[in-house]
């Protein structure tokens, strides 16, 4: 399973280390190490519940004695209020583990729940939400999970899963015809090239070239109307930029393929979620 990954065990353990450090002195005051009991995870908003497999890893990372049920799933809607999961166990053990486990959670449980608001604003058209690769480095796996619990996609995960020329790398090659072409000579045929373009006029260029995804950068929405027309499918397309709740709907309705949102990953609002001791 993803969440079984090397990586993620190393994430963990560097989380706990930073969290925990020389010792959680307020826990080992308070309580028996040996006294168990039951804390319940709450949802204190609507939310999209994400994170459920990395909070029951680092539970049982602290101590594996810990059992945590999930109630609700990854992807499933939670209501104010409603459980989403109970651990059972030691309770010094749980409270040393609480704030990793609730901050893995959380940044999940946002992007997946801003995620499906995204989704759920372009029902009914053809549009498919995509991320990018504006992430938190190190977290990259879990955020781009976390919009596919949403109901997103996934664009490119690194740098070597497609081809992706952008302004600059056009500027650098000299032309867009000449960048598809170079780009062509190292990559493997696997690889579909996408070309980043900010004019109808690129937008020619871009198809002209042989470019199988094309992305309209920043255009107003009768550009994108035109865009598509003008590309008339020989060509996926993808808008991007500055796309809000506010404006993602109009941009869906030009006919555009894919929409691509990086403050789906790069301006995460955490899920409200908290522990209580039963």
């Amino acid at each position: 399973m993803w969440f079984e990954h090397p990586h993620l065990r190393q994430l963990i353990e560097l989380a706990l280390a930073e969290d925990i450090g020389t010792g959680d002195h307020a826990t080992h005051a308070c309580l028996d190490p040996q006294r168990e009991g039951t804390a319940h995870v709450r949802a204190k908003s609507e939310l999209v519940v994400c994170g459920t497999a990395l909070f029951t890893q680092v539970m049982q990372r602290v101590d594996p004695r810990l059992r945590v049920d999930c109630h609700l799933a990854d992807g499933q809607r939670a209501a104010v209020g409603q459980q989403v999961l109970s651990v059972h166990g030691p309770l010094a053990a749980i409270l040393t583990a609480e704030r990793t486990a609730l901050n893995f959670m959380q940044r999940m449980s946002g992007i997946a729940t801003q995620t499906a608001a995204f989704v759920q604003a372009v029902a009914g058209t053809s549009a498919r939400i995509v991320d990018t690769r504006k992430t938190l480095p190190g977290f990259r796996s879990l955020d781009k999970y976390a919009v596919r619990c949403g109901g997103g996609h996934n664009h490119r995960t690194a740098l070597d899963a497609g081809i992706l020329i952008k302004e600059n790398h056009t500027h650098a090659a000299g032309s867009i015809a000449q960048a598809v072409a170079a780009a062509r000579q190292v990559g493997s045929h696997f690889l579909k090239v996408e070309v980043e373009v900010e004019t109808l006029a690129d937008l020619d260029a871009a198809l002209a070239a042989g470019a199988e995804i094309i992305l309209l950068d920043n255009m107003d929405i009768p550009t994108l109307r035109q865009a598509v027309q003008q590309t008339a499918g020989r060509a996926m397309l993808e808008a991007s930029g500055n796309m809000s709740l506010d404006r993602v709907r109009q941009v869906a309705e030009t006919g555009v393929d894919l929409i691509s949102v990086g403050a789906l990953t790069h301006s995460v609002v955490a899920a409200d979620l908290s522990l209580r001791i039963v």
